[in-house]
């Protein structure tokens, strides 16, 4: 098989597989080298309503650029579940609670960046303000406030 080919498939496996994953049970793609993501999965994983798969990836952009995470709202982890993308540090309750409303035009939650005191980057008793947002064909929006303490 050429090399070409070989990308060509490796691309159609790929894109398969994260769509495969947006419809089934919860899937988390992250960089093998962040210890925070699986952090994060620890404090979620009950809202996550099902064991979740754990890839580990060279090429997180690529994840994200197909599932439409806009570029200002990027994190280190990208999770698919019941059909919506969760992107970063987005708290428990939030996620839960997307689950649960299913809003209209809204493809997933995200917390950009990596805000201390966020779940999974917790530092003693100290947070950032933060913002989750949502994202898709309705627009970026707020969606919950976290206040600095």
């Amino acid at each position: 098989m050429s090399s070409a080919r070989r990308i060509l498939f490796a691309l159609a496996a790929f894109a398969g597989a994260t769509g495969a994953a947006h419809a089934a049970n919860p899937t988390m793609f992250r960089d093998a080298g962040c210890g925070c993501c699986l952090k994060w999965l620890e404090l979620v994983k009950a809202s996550l309503k099902a064991p979740v798969k754990v890839v580990n990836s060279t090429n997180m952009n690529a994840i994200k650029d197909k599932q439409g995470v806009p570029q200002a709202l990027r994190s280190c982890h990208t999770v698919l579940v019941g059909g919506y993308v969760i992107e970063g540090h987005v708290p428990a309750r939030e996620i839960a609670r997307l689950l649960r409303e299913k809003p209209k035009g809204v493809k997933g939650l995200a917390v950009a960046g990596m805000p201390t005191g966020s779940p999974g980057m917790e530092y003693g008793n100290q947070r950032d303000a933060y913002q989750v947002m949502t994202f898709g064909s309705g627009g970026q929006r707020v969606y919950a406030s976290y206040a600095a303490r």
